[in-house]
């Protein structure tokens, strides 16, 4: 097992540079195609608006500036998901130096899972969660109130939502990668399970709209992805020191036990 090797502050700050100017690079690339395709981007954004909106009602803008800010903002939330990789890899390659060898070579699955679970958690909130979240707040319309929801307003509230499950989408790897570090156990994930319950009904009520159906479709994950979490952490995580010191004595007590057994039946 190669040591880590030890850098000086200056370089690491010159690798800091290099690392944030490709993935801004990246981003800046992205950012131009993205573009090219606002508005097929945001029309895909409000479709799920669009479906449970009365027909002729549609989305406004009320100053002269707030579509164009609008787009630029939504290419750039774009670009940022697409150069996600990108992003990842080039943060992984940073902190990389002072990883172990073994732990280096979980760079491109990291990334690869990472960049996974966090469009698997938009597309979850994209396809389950705003259907049911948009017919509840428009479900306030009346005779005399009707919703008028602005092109800035909805991007805010969509790209928030749609960060929060992508992020949460995350907590299978992270928690099996703290267990791969020994920082947590599989003894502590299970202990912990009833407060993770319980916090997941919590950010839940935080996250989403202020509808139980909606508050349950982010509980009902959250609890799932830990659960997942425990059988990723007893698959992969670290061993108990102790473990391993047994397994190991038990082989030499093996190896031991076989050198000293005579080649023949005996008499």
């Amino acid at each position: 097992m190669t040591e880590p090797e030890k850098m000086p502050f200056t370089s690491h700050l010159e690798e800091l540079r290099s690392r944030l100017v490709k993935s801004a690079i990246a981003v800046g690339i992205c950012f131009l195609v993205c573009y090219y395709f606002v508005e097929k981007i945001f029309d895909v954004l409000t479709l799920p608006l669009m479906r449970v909106m009365e027909p002729g009602n549609h989305l406004i803008y009320t100053n002269l500036p707030e579509a164009f800010f609008t787009y630029l903002k939504a290419a750039f939330i774009a670009s940022l998901i697409l150069a996600s990789p990108v992003i990842l890899y080039q943060f992984w390659m940073f902190v990389a130096p002072g990883l172990y060898d073994r732990e280096k070579r979980l760079a491109l699955p990291i990334v690869l899972l990472s960049s996974f679970f966090f469009i698997g958690g938009a597309l979850f909130g994209y396809f389950i969660v705003f259907p049911f979240g948009f017919k509840f707040f428009l479900g306030f319309a009346s005779d005399i109130i009707q919703p008028m929801p602005s092109m800035k307003e909805y991007l805010n509230f969509s790209s928030k939502l749609l960060l929060a499950f992508g992020l949460i989408f995350e907590l299978p790897l992270v928690l099996t990668f703290l267990t791969r570090l020994g920082i947590v156990s599989v003894d502590t994930l299970k202990r912990f399970r009833k407060y993770a319950i319980l916090l997941s009904f919590v950010v839940a009520a935080i996250l989403t709209p202020p509808d139980v159906m909606t508050q349950i479709m982010m509980a009902i994950p959250l609890v799932i992805l830990y659960e997942v979490s425990i059988v990723g952490a007893r698959l992969f995580g670290r061993k108990p020191e102790g473990a391993e010191d047994r397994s190991e004595d038990q082989g030499e007590e093996e190896e031991d036990e076989d050198e000293t057994q005579p080649n023949g039946s005996g008499a």
